[in-house]
């Protein structure tokens, strides 16, 4: 009799728990609030955007512009080069020609060096300012459209080049699944190409 009463105790204490966890999981989910979410693919917008392209355009032309004056200076140097054969080694003449030589190939070099650094310079300043309309387009769209949280979006390629592009694709790769998150990135894409 007495096990009896304890097991029935036993079973109304659990039937009010339940009672009490399906009340509090209703209000939970009554009171919980939605989250509107969009994505934007950022490598599209770079890649598409009409900006970038033209930016693309003018660096490959001073590219080239780089190139010729480093054509010029190489074929200076090899000139040089030749005009030694014609010279008897250790006089005077050729010592000062080897001294020129020296001094154009350490200036190539230089142009060479100061070059790269230049572009790469440029490409970083072009990359941050782009980057940074970007995100303004993405603020003002989000208010229009009232998102809460905008998230990059982007499509890991695979197979992989190599193993450390896989293992790069795996730690920046966040963003696994958005079906039902607005993707706003033709939107950002055609503000970013209308703004001069």
């Amino acid at each position: 009799m007495r096990t009896k009463a304890i097991v029935l105790c036993c079973l109304i204490g659990v039937i009010v728990l339940f009672a009490g966890y399906e009340r509090s999981s209703a209000k939970s989910k009554a009171g919980k609030a939605v989250v509107n979410i969009g994505v934007v693919d950022i490598r599209k917008v770079f890649r598409d955007c009409k900006r970038n392209a033209k930016y693309g355009a003018s660096a490959m032309a001073e590219e080239a512009k780089w190139d010729a004056e480093q054509g010029r200076l190489s074929r200076e140097i090899d000139s040089q080069k030749a005009g030694l054969k014609a010279l008897k080694p250790n006089s005077s003449d050729y010592l000062a020609q080897i001294k020129e030589l020296l001094q154009r190939q350490a200036s190539l070099e230089a142009t060479r060096q100061f070059n790269g650094q230049q572009r790469a310079l440029k490409d970083q300043r072009w990359t941050e300012e782009l980057y940074m309309e970007i995100l303004k387009i993405v603020g003002k769209l989000a208010e229009q459209k009232q998102l809460d949280l905008v998230l990059q979006k982007d499509v890991a390629a695979f197979p992989s080049a190599s193993p450390d592009d896989l293992m790069l694709t795996l730690s920046t790769h966040k963003l696994l699944y958005s079906d039902g998150c607005s993707d706003i990135t033709d939107e950002v894409l055609i503000q970013l190409d209308a703004e001069k």
